[in-house]
Formats: C-alpha cells, sequence, structure tokens
C-alpha cells in the first residue's frame, strides 16, 4: 500500500509540475508555432486580461495598448528592476522585464481580478518564451541579412570580373574567400532551373562547389545561377546536381581568363540552350572554329587598336567601363548588360552611345554590331601584344582581313548548308541581316510575308547550328560570313581621329 501511495504521489507531482497551461504554452515554441503575437494573445485569453508587449521606447510590439507610468517601465527596461505590480479596486497590473537582443520590453498584463499563483506563473513563463522567441526571430533575421549581404557580395565580384577588373574583384573575394580567384583562368557555368527552386539550387551549388566557386544569383534571368570557378571539379560535380533535380539544366563555358569572363558567361548562355535537347540536360561550349582564329593574328590586332584608338584619349576607368558595357550590350541586350552589371538600361545604352559616337557609327545595323564586337573581343589581348598605336603605316582595313582564304572558305562552308533548302532561306537570311533583324523591313524588301521571314530565319538555325532570333556571338559569326563572301556590304566605321 506504501508504494502504491508513493507512485500515485510522484504521478500527481508530475501533473501538477506540467499543467494543461504549461503545454499550450510550449506549444507556441514548435516550428510552427512561433509567433509573439499569438502567445501575447494565448496570454491574454488564459489570464482574463490585456496584454502589452512594448519596447523601452514605447512602441507596442504586440497586444493592446495600455497606459502604463512611463518612469516605471524606465527602470524596468534599464534593469534596474525586474518586475512591479500594481493594484487598485478595478485593476491589477503586472510588468516583466523581457530580455531581447537588442533591447529590453516589458510585458505587462493587466485584469480585473487579482493575480493568483496560477495566473502570476503564467505571465512569468510567458515572458520566458517570448525572450526565446525574440531571441530565435533575431537570430534568423541576422542569418537571413548575413546571408543577403555575402549574396550581394558574390554579385558585386561577379560584376567586376565583367567589366574585367580583375584586380578589384580579387581584392573583395580574398576577405571572404582566399584563394578563390587566385587562379589566372576559370570556366562559366548557368543553372537554369524553375525561379521558385532558385534558392534551393544555389544552396545545392554552395554545398556541391564547398565555397570554391563564385555562385550568384544571376540578375537579369529569374531562374539562372551563375558559377565562377578555376576548379576542374566543378563541372562534374554541377552535373550530379542537375541529374538529381527536375527541370534543371546546365551550361558551361570552355576556358577563359578572369579578365574575359564576360566572353565565358555569353559561351555557358549558349551551351545553355544546347543543353534542352540533351537527355543528361548538360551542354559545354563547342570549341569550333570561329572567324577570328582564321585571320592574321597580327593585321587583327592592329585594326582593333586603330578602330578604337578614340577610346585612348579617355582615362583608363572610364575606357574599360565603355567597352565592357558595350560588350555585353552587344553581345545580349541593353536591358540584361543592366542587370548584369548593377546598372540602369539608361546608363548602359548611355555608354554605348557615347561608343557610337568614338566611333562613328550606329549599333542599330548588324554589321556594325559584328564587327564592333569582333574588335572588343580581340581587344581583351592586346595588353599583351607589342603597342602598335604609334605607327604611322595606315594598317589593315576590315576588307584586308575579311579577304583572306581561310576565311573565305570557312563562310564558304558555312552558308553553304543552306543551299540544300528549296526555298532559299540564304537570300531571307541575307535580308533579314541587312534590314538590321527586322522581319517585316525584309519582307517588304522580299516582297513575302513577315512570318515566312521568321520561318527562314528559323529553320536556318539548326543548318547553321546557331541561334540567330536572339543577338549574339552565333548571330554575328554568320553576319561575317556574309561579309567575308562579298554578299553584305561593308559596314561604315568612321572613328574620330585622335586629337
Amino acid at each position: 500500500m506504501a508504494g502504491r501511495e508513493d507512485g500515485n504521489r510522484q504521478r500527481r507531482t508530475r501533473a501538477e509540475a506540467s499543467p494543461a497551461w504549461a503545454r499550450e504554452l510550449l506549444e507556441h515554441l514548435r516550428p510552427a508555432g512561433r509567433d509573439v503575437g499569438r502567445v501575447v494573445a494565448w496570454l491574454a485569453g488564459a489570464v482574463d486580461g490585456s496584454v502589452a508587449l512594448q519596447d523601452a521606447a514605447g512602441n507596442l510590439l504586440a497586444g493592446t495598448r495600455l497606459t502604463l507610468d512611463e518612469d516605471l517601465v524606465a527602470d524596468i527596461t534599464a534593469g534596474r528592476i525586474a518586475s512591479a505590480a500594481w493594484e487598485s479596486r478595478e485593476h491589477h497590473l503586472r510588468l516583466v522585464r523581457v530580455e531581447h537582443p537588442s533591447q529590453a520590453c516589458v510585458l505587462a498584463v493587466s485584469r480585473s481580478a487579482p493575480f493568483d499563483r496560477r495566473a502570476s506563473d503564467m505571465v512569468t513563463h510567458t515572458a520566458q518564451v517570448i525572450e526565446l522567441l525574440l531571441t530565435a526571430r533575431e537570430s534568423t533575421a541576422a542569418g537571413h541579412r548575413l546571408r543577403r549581404a555575402t549574396s550581394d557580395l558574390r554579385l558585386a565580384i561577379l560584376q567586376l570580373l565583367m567589366v574585367e577588373d580583375t584586380v578589384a574583384a580579387r581584392r573583395v573575394a580574398a576577405g571572404l574567400w582566399p584563394g578563390l580567384l587566385d587562379a589566372e583562368t576559370a570556366c562559366v557555368y548557368v543553372v537554369e532551373s524553375d525561379p521558385a527552386a532558385r534558392e534551393r539550387v544555389i544552396e545545392d551549388c554552395l554545398d556541391h562547389t564547398r565555397e570554391s566557386a563564385l555562385v550568384v544569383r544571376c540578375p537579369a534571368m529569374d531562374g539562372h545561377v551563375i558559377v565562377v570557378s578555376p576548379r576542374e571539379t566543378t563541372g562534374e560535380a554541377l552535373k550530379s546536381l542537375v541529374g538529381r533535380h527536375r527541370d534543371t539544366y546546365l551550361g558551361g563555358s570552355v576556358r577563359q581568363s578572369l579578365a574575359r569572363t564576360a566572353t565565358a558567361y555569353g559561351q555557358a548562355v549558349s551551351a545553355l540552350a544546347v543543353a534542352h535537347f540533351r537527355p543528361d540536360k548538360t551542354a559545354l561550349y563547342a570549341e569550333r572554329t570561329h572567324p577570328e582564329r582564321l585571320m592574321d593574328p597580327v593585321a587583327l590586332r592592329a585594326w582593333t587598336a586603330r578602330l578604337l584608338r578614340p577610346l585612348d584619349t579617355l582615362p583608363h576607368h572610364t575606357r574599360a567601363e565603355l567597352l565592357a558595357t558595350s560588350r555585353l550590350g552587344l553581345e545580349f541586350t541593353a536591358v540584361a548588360a543592366a542587370k548584369v552589371l548593377g546598372v540602369s538600361r539608361n546608363t548602359v545604352r548611355a555608354r554605348m552611345e557615347r561608343v557610337e559616337a568614338l566611333l562613328g557609327t550606329g549599333f542599330t545595323d548588324l554589321t556594325v554590331r559584328a564587327v564592333v564586337l569582333l574588335a572588343l573581343n580581340t581587344q581583351i589581348g592586346l595588353a599583351d601584344a607589342p603597342d602598335a598605336s604609334d605607327t604611322r603605316a595606315p594598317g589593315p582595313h576590315l576588307a584586308d582581313l575579311l579577304s583572306g582564304p581561310a576565311l573565305h572558305t570557312w563562310a564558304r562552308d558555312l552558308l553553304g548548308r543552306l543551299d540544300s533548302d528549296a526555298r532559299n532561306p540564304r537570300r531571307t537570311l541575307r535580308a533579314w541581316i541587312a534590314a538590321g533583324g527586322n522581319a517585316e523591313r525584309a519582307a517588304q524588301a522580299l516582297g513575302v510575308h513577315a512570318q515566312t521571314v521568321r520561318e527562314h530565319v528559323r529553320s536556318a538555325e539548326p543548318l547553321l547550328e546557331r541561334q540567330l532570333l536572339t543577338a549574339g556571338s552565333d548571330l554575328y559569326e554568320v553576319v561575317l560570313a556574309h561579309l567575308a563572301l562579298g554578299d553584305l556590304d561593308l559596314p561604315p566605321l568612321h572613328p574620330r581621329p585622335r586629337p
């Protein structure tokens, strides 16, 4: 009997130590119920009174506004006293200090009935629960701020690489990711997913690369994640990631110098388009024969230096800014370039218009865009080439660069692929390029419907293995092929003479 009585006493003690209201209060600590407002509302109902949670400045954080003595509140929030009580015939008030990571708060409870032990315990324990919730919320907010700041820093590093400022990019990266950009070359990858799943994909990219790559949320495309990595193993790690995610694709560039990050990014985007048709959903940029590799390298560098000479009078930073912005604007669009660089579209257009003025031309002409982008891509390597800017020789002209036998053979073979189509898409494509990529104007010149022009251009893409309807390197290579064969007139370029 004695043992049974002891067992009953132990069971009663455990039940009394954990009353129903305490279990209800603890439920608010579960992940699904962590809300300070709900806890304050629960306490108000449990004690049959009014509850207010306010900070030292008197701002109401949760509950119902109560009239409180300011000096008393100041004493509690300053830590001079931990709690206070006030009673009258009609109202009974309890104030309890609530610790907060930023500043102390006051939990005030007012009710018409006196506070018994049960109500007092409720107030005390509720204050402790609110402390935990406020601390957790502050930690979560700090974590969000840290992740956002880190994400913004990664984007800033990418933007510096895009404008060829590798020195500043390394300096910024060294603080958080030592050694990340110590290599001279790197590959750029673009992972595409559903925009709703991008944050999860970013976390997976960070886990798979183990902080050995620059993982950036693409500012231009909602579903894209850009990864810049000097390591050879990154590509395989990202391939395995894509294999585990539905509707996720990967495009990668060839290895480029850090100064050519913008070029590598364009290659990755081009490969991403191919990845959509691959069973493994991945593709690397194909190292095909590019027209600039078939030109005399010495003559190409001399022509580039001569064409871009009007920009040499500008300060170095301004010149690099104009060149990098124009390269991205020609490779993609002004809007996309603005998002990648973190500037407004008007800024991008203003910079490109300044380059247009210095070169004495306009970028609405596709032949101009193709030739200028050729010079801009060649310009990256001019720093390692002998300086020919002071030579008195007139230098090679564009016609000289395009007249080589190797380039002529390449152009003839490329455009010759269209001859098998009886609809003569080659003629349509030539008119479309001459019209600046405008289907309506090309249709008027050909005497056909604009939709026919679009269908012919679209049908030429698989034959040429190049994207034509989106501006970029693929289209400009086809334009250079037309120029090499004389199917299009050479573009008007009248660079300002050096003062």
